[in-house]
């Protein structure tokens, strides 16, 4: 069945619910549904199979964007005009296309556990750029699979999305609620996983830990470092070792995953 085509010229209720989706947590989770902008999320969406339920766009439109609605299995195109795509849109120079993208399920499954499994942890995320940078190392740098546990920021927020630079369709996400869910995961998985707890304050440095390993590697908040609990489940505390005679006490969040990402690699060969 081809997608039904609704023209919106005015902020009306259809137009509002998918401007709310882009500012709005509870109506995004409410409905299962987030949004999407940029060529490259938009390639990396549709290569990898997400399900679209809608696409916004306005009266000029390229050979990509067309060739996109023309191939579109969405149910609904939200046909505007420029303007009120210039107000959807969050970017400087709006995009042509905007997608409503279908929310997968918190399910583990999606995250292989394998003889080679690398699983990044992230507990209480804060920043969204944080997240979306190292949801991109991940996908650099070989990563099966991310769960983000407790009180944390919305991984489906924009923001989130766009640092991602597209690699958000590429790489698992998983939300659990608290430590104990990801306790009951380690216990119930086939492939025993490796627990690698991180922190400047640890003193083994982290190219003294065996990465070879199916490892799950455990990222703190921002501020406060790794929950009590995950330093409990952890098998080892790793540090990347600094400089001593530097102003520099730790690494940002981001920065310092990636580089444990990096050394994990250059360990396994790769």
């Amino acid at each position: 069945m081809p997608p039904r085509v609704v023209r919106i010229r005015s902020e009306n209720a259809e137009f509002q619910h998918v401007e709310t989706l882009r500012r709005n947590r509870r109506k995004r989770h409410r409905h299962r549904e987030f949004f999407v902008e940029g060529v490259r999320p938009i390639n990396r969406l549709r290569a990898n199979g997400w399900p679209v339920h809608a696409w916004c766009y306005g009266e000029q439109l390229s050979d990509w964007a067309r060739a996109i609605l023309d191939d579109s299995t969405a149910t609904t195109h939200y046909e505007m005009p420029s303007a009120l795509v210039a107000k959807l849109s969050r970017k400087d120079e709006p995009s042509e296309l905007i997608a409503v993208v279908e929310m997968p399920a918190d399910d583990l499954a999606r995250i292989p556990v394998r003889d080679d499994a690398v699983i990044v942890l992230l507990d209480r995320p804060s920043s969204p750029g944080n997240v979306g940078t190292i949801l991109r190392s991940c996908d650099a740098l070989g990563a099966h699979g991310v769960i983000v546990t407790g009180h944390a920021i919305d991984v489906y927020d924009p923001e989130v999305v766009a640092a991602t630079a597209g690699s958000f369709f590429d790489v698992p996400i998983v939300r659990l609620p608290s430590p104990n869910e990801v306790a009951d995961f380690i216990a119930s998985t086939t492939v025993p996983l490796q627990l690698v707890g991180t922190s400047a304050n640890a003193t083994t440095a982290v190219h003294d830990v065996d990465l070879r390993k199916p490892t799950l590697l455990l990222v703190g908040n921002e501020t406060h470092g790794l929950a009590e609990r995950y330093r409990e489940l952890a098998h080892v505390m790793a540090t990347i070792p600094m400089r001593d005679d530097g102003g520099a006490t730790s690494l940002n969040v981001a920065t310092a995953t990636t580089v444990l990402l990096y050394e994990l690699r250059r360990q396994r060969g790769s």
